[in-house]
């Protein structure tokens, strides 16, 4: 991504106002992007959810579940998202009990005229609410952290991802 077009804001017209973007003469390409975060916890919340043993259910079968779901509802969420026909949605977890927390990955692709960032970045987020949602009655204090888009493929801009001094 170019400085230039890192500095314009694309969603807003010629008068200042909000504008879904024109994709309309932009070319279809495959497209994928991956998003990360995490939700830390008590050890025992985590015990709990590696354990089975959360009393309302398989904490991570139904974070995975409402993570891909909320990728499909990216647009009904997001005011100016594009409705997008999502042809792969991935979320996985990987559970970390040396800093007790979890980290979840997504992976969304399509092929099409504009990313996917966004959707990434909200199976990640409601994955990690869900997650969230369903200990809290166990560990109040958990705390959602670190969400950011890992990389994207796809589009003019081509791969892309975080320069990590870019970042701090």
């Amino acid at each position: 991504m170019s400085n230039s077009s890192a500095n314009t804001l694309s969603h807003i017209n010629q008068q200042g106002d909000a504008n879904m973007v024109d994709v309309t003469d932009k070319a279809t390409t495959a497209r994928v992007a991956m998003a990360e975060g995490f939700i830390k916890m008590t050890r025992e919340t985590l015990t709990l959810i590696t354990q089975g043993n959360n009393k309302k259910g398989d904490v991570l079968s139904v974070a995975r579940i409402a993570g891909i779901q909320a990728a499909k509802k990216c647009s009904d969420l997001i005011p100016l998202c594009h409705p997008l026909m999502l042809t792969k949605v991935q979320v996985d977890f990987t559970l970390d009990e040396d800093n007790t927390c979890i980290r979840v990955e997504s992976l969304c692709k399509l092929s099409g005229q504009t990313g996917v960032e966004m959707e990434a970045l909200t199976a990640v987020s409601v994955a990690c609410l869900t997650l969230f949602d369903m200990c809290k009655a166990a560990d109040p204090a958990m705390e959602i952290f670190g969400i950011k888009v890992l990389s994207k493929t796809g589009g003019k801009s081509g791969h892309w991802q975080p320069n990590s001094k870019e970042h701090l």
